[in-house]
């Protein structure tokens, strides 16, 4: 390796090369101890409401979601610009070292307080933390991967993100259940820690280039935060994959709100276990996309993929709007499932080669908020429309807008190009 770009030979699988299997490895052992920490978040509010009988039971939910979601829009925008100056995987570390005694002090603020107010300010710190973690990740993978396996190596970072939720939900509710909420936040501890282990292992030294850039001061900040969101608006591939994500997080918002109450409404037996049922399925979904995109993505130009991944997922949504049966919900679930990998496997790709290496922290930065906004967007959007016509009208008026985005999509010019150099040599 040679100025944290990565040098290993391309024909090596990619868990068998030192960086990325440790990347790899710790990314889904951290992911999975992530879904612990929600799921014992909404139970230690089941406790504290009496199983959400209190009156301030939404409130306290509502604000449960804005905390996870506010970091990400106050600080995004500016911290691509400091991300590009320094080592990534040394902010890996860190982040998740933090992050590893964030969430094991939850339990004892709860227990000296009995308060979610001062529980609510560590949640705060802890996705924080994400802020800063997760462009860092973005941006550190092209420079430990060979180009030719990058696509590859997208998809199995998505995989393991994939498998971590879908055995994360299952293990986590059933610890939450019969452990406390206090045992997964610890268990979350762990594996924040076994995370930093793995981390340590990637083969990285940073950039030459931070050597050559001027001194840090507050308008020569500001002028490199511009520049990183005037490389968003300027490169097509850039462009094209925030739309396409937007997309998918739009799809996903209207979901949340009229998707869920739908289900409550009109299915013949509703409840919550259905709803997990339904969310892994879509896991299962999602899991068969990712292996067929690490196969067979480089055969197929990204834009007809993309286009026709959100085109299909808007008939699957309309579908869902008009159905009364729980097996056709878990059916178009797991189309959706397969339509959004190629969204999470080629937007990441076509970030990373469409931002240059000395912007690419900034442009996963500006990533993370404008996905954010659009996802509050939708959950907004969504409830007004519920209100006023149903949760039906709703889901197709959510339809409608993915269905737009897919068709802007296979339109696309600029990057047909994006598979050329790919040896579809993965794993």
């Amino acid at each position: 390796m040679t100025d944290g770009v990565a040098t290993v030979h391309s024909t090596r699988p990619l868990l068998r090369q030192r960086s990325f299997g440790a990347l790899w490895w710790g990314q889904l052992i951290s992911i999975l101890g992530e879904r612990f920490t929600y799921l014992a978040l909404l139970g230690l509010l089941s406790i504290h409401t009496d199983h959400f009988r209190d009156s301030n039971s939404s409130l306290l939910l509502t604000l449960l979601a804005n905390l996870m979601l506010l970091p990400v829009l106050l600080f995004s925008p500016f911290t691509g610009a400091w991300l590009d100056r320094v080592n990534l995987k040394r902010v890996m570390v860190v982040s998740d070292l933090l992050r590893a005694g964030l969430v094991a002090v939850i339990p004892l603020v709860y227990s000296a307080t009995h308060l979610m107010a001062p529980v609510f300010v560590v949640v705060f710190l802890l996705f924080l933390c994400n802020v800063f973690f997760l462009p860092a990740k973005s941006a550190l993978t092209p420079e430990i991967v060979p180009e030719d396996q990058l696509i590859a190596a997208n998809a199995l970072l998505s995989g393991a993100g994939i498998a971590a939720t879908a055995i994360g939900a299952l293990a986590g509710g059933w610890v939450v259940d019969h452990l406390g909420w206090s045992t997964a936040l610890l268990i979350n501890a762990v594996t924040y820690l076994v995370s930093v282990w793995s981390l340590a292992l990637v083969r990285y030294r940073g950039r030459a280039a931070h050597a050559a850039m001027p001194a840090l001061s507050v308008r020569g900040y500001l002028d490199e935060v511009g520049a990183g969101w005037a490389a968003v608006q300027r490169t097509p591939s850039v462009r094209l994959a925030m739309l396409v994500l937007a997309a998918v997080w739009v799809g996903g918002g209207f979901m949340h709100v009229a998707g869920n109450q739908h289900i409550q409404q009109r299915a013949l037996i509703p409840g919550m276990e259905r709803v997990g049922v339904l969310m892994t399925v879509l896991g299962l979904g999602a899991g068969l996309g990712t292996w067929w995109m690490n196969r067979h993505a480089t055969r197929w130009p990204a834009h007809i993929l993309l286009g026709s991944g959100l085109i299909l997922a808007s008939a699957m949504m309309a579908v869902f709007a008009l159905a009364r049966l729980f097996w056709v919900y878990a059916a178009v679930a797991f189309v959706i499932g397969i339509c959004a990998a190629p969204v999470f496997v080629l937007s990441e790709t076509l970030l990373q080669r469409g931002a240059v290496l000395e912007q690419r922290g900034r442009v996963f930065s500006a990533r993370d908020f404008m996905m954010r906004l659009a996802f509050m967007f939708a959950v907004a959007a969504a409830g007004a429309v519920t209100r006023a016509n149903g949760t039906s009208l709703a889901l197709l008026s959510g339809a409608g807008l993915v269905l737009f985005a897919g068709l802007v999509t296979i339109g696309w010019e600029g990057v047909r190009d994006v598979n050329e150099g790919q040896s579809g040599r993965g794993v």
